[in-house]
């Protein structure tokens, strides 16, 4: 019998406020409060709130067959709790309906699993004492930030408890194989691998909506057909929350289908399992991942964060000054260069083309990826220079980088 194993991702960033050349050393806030409160708001409302309570009705009807297993952000919850406390509870009742499993990440979202294992440790210890402190529960399946996995990573997830990890079914992995089953990690053979079907979850979060698409309308009898005919032990389908209400709104029948797949999923023989209990089969056979994968565009790869000098520049930049913060021994100073760690900052800065880079407009709060690096940079330079004991190397000034990005407008004319 066929286990569906759906995983939502929920995360929102610290955005940062347009932070100019002449912020740097006057105590400006880093970050847009008002922005970031208003889009938790918007999401909230459109999503959150309607999300929780029809899958918390699901649960409840079909008496726990349906379930399903959600990845909060610690930048998400710290969010909530500070400007939507009610939020915060929505998703505790809808946890405590005993349907969903939470699952371990890097608390701020970020990329330190490719830049400092010790940074990745303290983040994945701290998310799983927030979900423990919020919600009762100790994550036993491990999720990366945007998927990010490959084989050098799986010893260290092993070694930090977890049974398995979510993985992108990319097509440059599996070859010939099926996503459609648990694999075991190359590298630490206790390590489950629950690989995404990459179609079948973009048919819900990317297509849904598109009438040009040649599926649409997408109705819940259609998917659950299609899911029915994939094969294989357990198919894993993974999409963002904000799908329902906020990518695809209202009005597109988003809510309304996911009312009605449950029902239709069970109608033809299939189960809903969570992670966990996935992660406890055998597994079919060994799956390696010899180079980072993700789930972001279609390369799958980490190009989205660090596809160009930019971005390689501000990770090199972020990272590079950990030991003098945490030197500092300032808690706050600390958490506003973790907040800095968010993979939603370099993602800011891609300059991809087509289809790919019309998703990352659509997600960026800048009118360019310069703007983006410009004012990540500015803010690293303040940052820098509120350390009590400066750091061997400074990084270039703003300025420059503003020159150089300057010139590099002109040459793109």
């Amino acid at each position: 019998m066929t286990a569906i194993c759906l995983y939502a991702q929920v995360h929102q960033p610290f955005r940062l406020r347009p932070y100019g050349l002449f912020d740097i050393g006057t105590g400006a806030e880093y970050f847009d409060t008002e922005q970031n409160r208003a889009l938790l708001r918007r999401v909230a409302e459109k999503c959150y709130l309607p999300a929780n309570r029809l899958l918390a009705d699901l649960i409840r009807r079909s008496q726990g067959e349906f379930r399903l297993a959600l990845s909060l952000s610690g930048t998400l919850l710290d969010q909530l709790a500070a400007w939507a406390p009610e939020v915060l509870q929505s998703f505790q009742e809808l946890v405590a309906t005993g349907g969903v499993e939470l699952l371990g990440e890097t608390y701020h979202h970020s990329l330190a699993s490719l830049a400092s294992e010790a940074e990745f440790v303290a983040q994945v210890e701290r998310h799983r004492a927030a979900i423990g402190r919020h919600f009762g529960q100790r994550p036993v399946v491990f999720r990366n930030t945007e998927l990010i996995y490959w084989d050098g990573l799986a010893p260290l997830i092993a070694r930090l408890g977890f049974r398995g990890v979510m993985v992108e079914g990319a097509d440059h992995v599996l070859g010939w194989r099926s996503a459609n089953h648990v694999y075991a990690a190359t590298t630490a053979p206790g390590l489950r691998l629950l690989p995404r079907h990459y179609r079948l979850s973009d048919d819900i979060g990317f297509r849904f909506s598109n009438r040009a698409w040649d599926g649409w309308p997408l109705t819940a009898e259609k998917h659950a057909d299609w899911i029915a005919a994939s094969g294989g032990d357990s198919v894993h389908l993974y999409v963002d929350y904000e799908t329902f209400g906020e990518h695809q709104w209202a009005d597109t029948g988003i809510f309304a289908f996911l009312a009605q797949w449950p029902w239709e999923c069970l109608r033809r023989g299939l189960t809903f399992a969570h992670p966990g209990t996935l992660a406890a089969r055998a597994p079919v056979a060994p799956l390696a991942f010899t180079r980072p994968t993700s789930w972001a565009d279609m390369e799958r790869d980490t190009t989205a964060w660090l596809g160009n000098r930019l971005q390689e520049a501000a990770q090199q930049r972020i990272y590079g000054m950990r030991e003098a913060v945490l030197a500092a021994r300032d808690p706050a100073l600390q958490e506003r260069w973790r907040r800095l760690t968010t993979s939603d900052h370099l993602y800011y800065m891609c300059t991809k083309w087509f289809a790919d880079g019309d998703v990352h407009k659509y997600f960026s709060p800048y009118e360019s990826p310069y703007d983006a690096f410009v004012a990540c940079m500015n803010v690293l330079q303040d940052l820098e220079q509120s350390l009590p004991v400066p750091m061997v190397e400074a990084a270039p000034p703003a300025l420059a980088s503003r020159r150089m990005l300057a010139a590099r407008r002109a040459a793109m004319v």
